[in-house]
């Protein structure tokens, strides 16, 4: 075969194929009056809204802003009202927060380490670490309640007080900041029964609320333990104390005006007066088992230091 049939040969052969392929793209496409139908002009239905943003039946708050919504009858207007009045409450609290947060910075600055900003901030955490494994940080009340009493329960501290005036630092805020009256009331409650010569004075000794407990166990927490041996030595130290004298033997018999009252008393006698009791004294199941270990390393502190004392390590 020549070079001019077999160029011939292959023209015919692309030209069939071109043929075909125009002959079947003309089988798939509409013809003119289908084009017109009205079944194929419209054009396609939109997906249907989520359950949460339709018309009718709409859940009270967009499913974004509410983790457990109620299907409630309100129009699109009324759910984005509450998915908004939900939003700047919770921008509200977390104002209050910073708030709270830059008032203990100021507040605390002159105080020594054992009770400084780090400490509230340490309890703040302990505090919202507790609630949430007592179950009770599901409530976003409970959980404002917790983090303002943990973060302000050291501001006007008897122990820093220059003036009586700072007593008053604390409820002040809540009130500049608009806090609703049953819950400051609830705060300053906490905060005011919260202390250890409280128990001694028997003012916590009935019911308490569980905001309490996660609060009262969490500064307690923060007393024993490493940190809390570090807190002992640190206001023993600020205070000019004796760091330890055998002679000088730890009270029994501790009234709140005697526990109060710390003049001629070491620093170590402190462990036996309250540090060592506190793991009894915790009010809720989180913090008792957080205590056991913290108790226990107080204990090995203690022999190791009893012994290198007397020369016998």
């Amino acid at each position: 075969m020549g070079w001019a049939q077999i160029a011939s040969t292959n023209f015919l052969f692309f030209q069939s194929t071109a043929a075909s392929k125009m002959q079947f793209s003309q089988s798939r496409s509409p013809s003119p009056s289908q084009s017109l139908s009205p079944s194929r002009s419209r054009s396609r239905s939109p997906s249907p809204s989520p359950p949460h943003v339709q018309q009718s039946t709409l859940l009270n708050v967009d499913l974004r802003c509410s983790k457990k919504p109620r299907r409630t009858s309100v129009t699109r207007h009324q759910s984005v009202h509450l998915c908004s009045a939900w939003r700047e409450r919770e921008k509200a609290k977390s104002d209050i927060i910073v708030a709270a947060e830059k008032l203990v910075k100021s507040a605390m600055k002159g105080n020594d380490a054992s009770h400084d900003a780090a400490h509230a901030f340490r309890v703040r955490d302990l505090a919202l670490s507790l609630a949430r494994e007592e179950g009770i940080s599901s409530s976003s009340d409970s959980a404002l309640i917790v983090e303002l009493a943990a973060l302000l329960h050291d501001i006007g501290d008897y122990k820093y007080m220059r003036d009586p005036s700072e007593g008053k630092i604390v409820e002040d805020f809540l009130d500049k900041e608009g806090m609703e009256e049953s819950k400051k009331m609830w705060i300053l409650s906490i905060i005011k029964g919260m202390g250890f010569k409280e128990e001694i004075g028997g003012v916590t000794r009935g019911n308490y609320s569980p905001e309490f407990g996660v609060v009262q166990d969490a500064d307690r927490l923060d007393a024993i333990g490493a940190i809390g041996i570090a807190r002992c030595f640190t206001f023993g130290g600020s205070r000019n104390s004796v760091l330890h004298d055998p002679n000088i033997k730890p009270r029994s018999d501790l009234s709140k005006e005697k526990y109060i009252n710390k003049d001629e008393q070491s620093t170590l006698n402190h462990f036996h007066e309250k540090l060592l009791k506190l793991k009894d004294l915790m009010r809720t199941k989180a913090g008792q088992r957080r205590a056991e270990k913290r108790h226990k390393f107080m204990l090995e502190f203690l022999e190791e230091f009893y012994e290198e004392w007397d020369g016998r390590a």
